[in-house]
C-alpha cells in the first residue's frame, strides 16, 4: 500500500472515530438540548407561552423527537428515513389546527439554533465543520417534511371541510336543518350573520370545486359569508351578511351557469334559510313561466307563476299579503283593483263603470299600492294582483264567506 493509500485509510479512520465520538455525544446531550429549546421558546416565543399546557406539552414533544430524529440521521446519514414520521409523528393531528405554519418554523428553527450553539461542545476536536453541515442539510429535510404535514392535514381538513359544508346545504335546501346544522357551520366559519338569503341556480359544467372556490372569492370580495355547493344540477348559496338579496346575488352570480338565478326572502339565521331556500327552489321552477325575468330575480317578483304551478307558500302569501289587506282596508279598494283591472287600466272606463271622478279612482289605486305595495298601474304588478284577487275569491268560496 503506497504512503498516499496509507494516509487516506487513516484520515477515513480518523473521520469514522470523530463520527461515532459526535453521535455518542449527542446522545449523552439529547435531554439536555430539548430542556434548552424548551426554555428558548419559552423566552422568546409570545405564543407558546399563551398555549394551554397540554399543546405545550406536545410541542416540547416534537422538539425532542426533532433532536432524536437528527441524532438517528447523522448517525445513518445515506438511509433514507422518513423524517416527518420521526418527528410529527409524535404529536396528534389536532396540533396542526393549534399551532400555524409559521409557528411551527419558529420552533423548528429555535431548535435547530440550540443545536447549533452546541456544535462547538457536542462535536470533538475537528468535527465541528463536519456537525455543522450535517444539521444544515437536517434543517433542510426538516423544512420540507414540516411543508408536507401542513399539505396533508390542509388536504384533509379542505375535503372534510367540504362534506360537513354539503351536509349543512343539503340540510337547508331539504328543509331538515337543524341545531347540529348550525354547529357544522359555526366550524365552518360561519359566525350567525343577521341576515341571510338563499340562491339558486343552474350549476356550470366541470370541476364543482372549481366553482365553489370561485363563488367564495366572489364573497370575499363583496364582504359576505356563505356556505355553497353543488347539488346535482343546482348550485346553492347560502348568503349571510347583506339585507338586499338582488345586490347579494349579483355579486355572487359570475360562477353560475346561464339561465336564470333566483334569490329568496331575506330572513334571520341559518334554521329560518330553509324558507328562503324552498322559495328560491320554487322561484327557479316557475321561471319558465316569465321568460324576460330580470337575472337575478327575487323569489317573491314570481308569486304569480309559483302559485300557477302549484307552490303553497306563494298561494298563501298573496292572498295573505295582498287580497286579506286589501280586503279588511273596505270594499271599496277591492271593487275599484277589480273593475280598473277588468277595463284594461283605464282610469276613465273604471271611473265610468263605478260612477265616479277618475281622480277618485285614482286615489283609490294610490290606496292600493300603499296597503299592498304594488302599482296596480305597473303591467306586472297589474298581473300579480290579479292572481291575488282570483286566489283570494277561491278561499272565500271555500270558506263560505
Amino acid at each position: 500500500m503506497s504512503e498516499a493509500d496509507e494516509k487516506a485509510e487513516a484520515e477515513k479512520a480518523d473521520e469514522k472515530k470523530a463520527h461515532v465520538a459526535t453521535v455518542r455525544r449527542l446522545e449523552q446531550s439529547s435531554g439536555k438540548l430539548a430542556a434548552a429549546a424548551i426554555s428558548r421558546m419559552d423566552e422568546q416565543l409570545s405564543w407558546y407561552r399563551a398555549m394551554p399546557p397540554e399543546n405545550r406539552s406536545w410541542i416540547g414533544l416534537v422538539a425532542q423527537a426533532g433532536i432524536a430524529a437528527f441524532i438517528e440521521w447523522y448517525r445513518h446519514p445515506d438511509t433514507p428515513q422518513a423524517i416527518s414520521t420521526d418527528v410529527f409523528g409524535t404529536a396528534p393531528r389536532e396540533l396542526t389546527r393549534a399551532i400555524t405554519l409559521r409557528q411551527t418554523v419558529e420552533l423548528v428553527r429555535t431548535t435547530i439554533e440550540v443545536v447549533e450553539s452546541a456544535v462547538e461542545e457536542l462535536a470533538p476536536p475537528g468535527g465541528a465543520s463536519s456537525l455543522r453541515n450535517a444539521l444544515l442539510v437536517y434543517s433542510r429535510e426538516i423544512a420540507f417534511a414540516t411543508a408536507q404535514v401542513y399539505a396533508q392535514a390542509a388536504e384533509a381538513r379542505g375535503a372534510w371541510d367540504a362534506r360537513l359544508e354539503s351536509l349543512v346545504v343539503n340540510a337547508v335546501v331539504s328543509g331538515e336543518a337543524d341545531e347540529s346544522d348550525v354547529s357544522r357551520a359555526a366550524a365552518l366559519g360561519w359566525n350567525t350573520p343577521e341576515h341571510v338569503t338563499v340562491v339558486l341556480g343552474s350549476a356550470p359544467n366541470g370541476d364543482s370545486e372549481l366553482t365553489v372556490e370561485a363563488i367564495r372569492r366572489a364573497a370575499r370580495y363583496a364582504k359576505l359569508q356563505v356556505l355553497t355547493g353543488v347539488l346535482g344540477k343546482r348550485l346553492v348559496v347560502i348568503a349571510g351578511g347583506s339585507d338586499d338579496p338582488v345586490q347579494a346575488a349579483k355579486a355572487l352570480i359570475g360562477p353560475f351557469a346561464s339561465g336564470p338565478v333566483v334569490a329568496g326572502p331575506v330572513v334571520g339565521d341559518l334554521l329560518a334559510a330553509t324558507r328562503s331556500a324552498q322559495a328560491a327552489a320554487a322561484g327557479l321552477r316557475a321561471c319558465a313561466a316569465w321568460p324576460d325575468a330580470p337575472r337575478p330575480v327575487l323569489a317573491d317578483d314570481l308569486l304569480p307563476e309559483r302559485a300557477m304551478a302549484g307552490d303553497p307558500a306563494a298561494r298563501r302569501l298573496l292572498v295573505e299579503e295582498i287580497y286579506r289587506p286589501l280586503q279588511e282596508a273596505g270594499s271599496a279598494l277591492l271593487e275599484t283593483l277589480s273593475v280598473y283591472l277588468e277595463q284594461a287600466s283605464s282610469l276613465e272606463g273604471a271611473a265610468r263603470m263605478l260612477f265616479v271622478h277618475p281622480n277618485t279612482v285614482r286615489y283609490r289605486l294610490r290606496r292600493v299600492t300603499d296597503v299592498t305595495g304594488w302599482p296596480p298601474s305597473d303591467v306586472r304588478s297589474a298581473f300579480t294582483l290579479r292572481v291575488a284577487l282570483m286566489l283570494g275569491r277561491l278561499a272565500d268560496a271555500d270558506s263560505g264567506i
